[in-house]
């Protein structure tokens, strides 16, 4: 005995089996495909490889930044010896950082490469046991274009996931080993108001907190909407791609008919859905533009102006001054990692939405079944004969329905 599916039923299936998933559940859902993926041991290993390069890094960065001090002050002093010693300094501390440079960037594309094995083949895997395929094709917007998720979705979360980890992870870094720096270049910092001194320990460190928190603030407030339009471009993308692909398979059929003029009306409103979300992209990003390059290009000025204070106090010399201008650069461009990747987090979230909750459809599947939303059948070995019952045909061109 067989059971007809309408596509109500389709579609309230799709919904009864809770296919949309929250953020923190999306992460769980990734991260569970992760741990069981024959590439985690190989993703561990080259994140501790990762985080070693990383940690050197910002020690060399921060001798670096050290090296700013009797730098400028040999040049202050016009000490011909003590400047050339300095350079020899330098040639050092930046062939090591060149050297560990190059050594990230392989790092970084190795991990990405793994990153990628593991979440495509484990899709792959997800996508084609028994029956799930076929199951998920009737299910609603869910199954539209899975070879879209399958290829250019994955290939992005993999890529943007690890781009976006280990520079957070970077700036994090970064942020502890300078901001301590910092502290100390305007530990002893005092203004005098009306006769009256009145002691600011560490006011670079909050003058460069108060500086990206407000660029944060401000991105945040310009640049939301950017998650809800990367969702939707990668959708209309792939419904566009599809239509392509579909109109070139059937060419002949298409040509036979005479239906070039409806193809060319379906496939144009496929073009426009796409570019209407481009224009909204186009503005958001144009607003956002505003925050990211204004707060970009304050910043050649903002470290001068925030320890001119302390220079002409007396309390540093020239070389110190440019020590405090490095290290508030570099604290700065950490606190700022979130803002200038508002955009890439923001594509990426839409991306982890679209991979994840594609997975949980193709797992959810199993039990969809089992709520008798297919069609069951049962087979009797006495008799070869399949009889089908209360099942309507619907044909596609408009014909009318068929009972049986």
């Amino acid at each position: 005995m067989a059971t007809s599916v309408t596509d109500d039923q389709r579609k309230g299936a799709a919904n009864l089996s809770g296919f949309d998933l929250d953020f923190p559940a999306q992460l769980r859902m990734m991260g569970r495909a992760f741990w069981t993926s024959p590439v985690r041991t190989r993703l561990i290993l080259l994140s501790v490889a990762l985080l070693t390069v990383i940690l050197l890094t910002a020690y060399g960065q921060i001798r670096l930044n050290e090296w700013n001090a009797p730098f400028y002050n040999a040049l202050e002093r016009r000490d011909l010896d003590a400047f050339l010693h300095q350079l020899e300094v330098f040639a050092i501390i930046a062939g090591l950082l060149l050297l560990l440079n190059v050594i990230q960037t392989w790092l970084n594309q190795m991990t990405a490469l793994n990153m990628r094995e593991g979440l495509a083949k484990d899709m792959v895997d997800q996508w084609l046991k028994p029956g799930r395929a076929a199951r998920l094709a009737s299910f609603g917007t869910i199954s539209i274009n899975p070879d879209q998720r399958l290829h250019d979705d994955v290939r992005n979360l993999a890529e943007s996931s690890t781009a976006l980890s280990i520079g957070l992870v970077n700036a994090t870094i970064l942020l502890v080993s300078f901001i301590g720096v910092l502290w100390s270049l305007s530990a002893g910092f005092a203004i005098t108001i009306s006769g009256d001194t009145y002691a600011v320990p560490g006011y670079m460190v909050w003058a460069a907190i108060l500086y990206a928190g407000s660029a944060s603030l401000l991105s945040n407030l310009v640049g939301y909407r950017l998650v809800g339009l990367n969702a939707e471009r990668y959708s209309k993308e792939a419904e566009l791609r599809f239509s392509l692909m579909r109109a070139s398979e059937n060419l002949a059929a298409i040509a036979l008919a005479g239906g070039e003029k409806n193809e060319r009306r379906r496939i144009g409103i496929d073009i426009d859905a796409v570019l209407g979300v481009i224009r909204g992209l186009a503005m958001a990003l144009t607003h956002l533009t505003w925050v990211s390059a204004g707060y970009g290009w304050l910043a050649v000025v903002a470290p001068i102006l925030i320890a001119a204070p302390v220079y002409f106090s007396g309390n540093l010399t020239f070389g110190g001054l440019m020590m405090a201008v490095g290290a508030f650069n570099q604290v700065n461009t950490a606190l700022r990692w979130y803002i200038d990747n508002f955009g890439p987090i923001a594509s990426w979230k839409a991306t982890l939405q679209r991979v994840s909750v594609f997975r949980n459809a193709l797992i959810q599947m199993d039990s969809v079944e089992q709520h008798g939303l297919t069609i069951d059948l049962d087979r009797n070995a006495e008799h070869e004969k399949i009889r089908l019952r209360s099942v309507t045909i619907c044909r596609e061109a408009g014909g009318q329905d068929l009972e049986r």
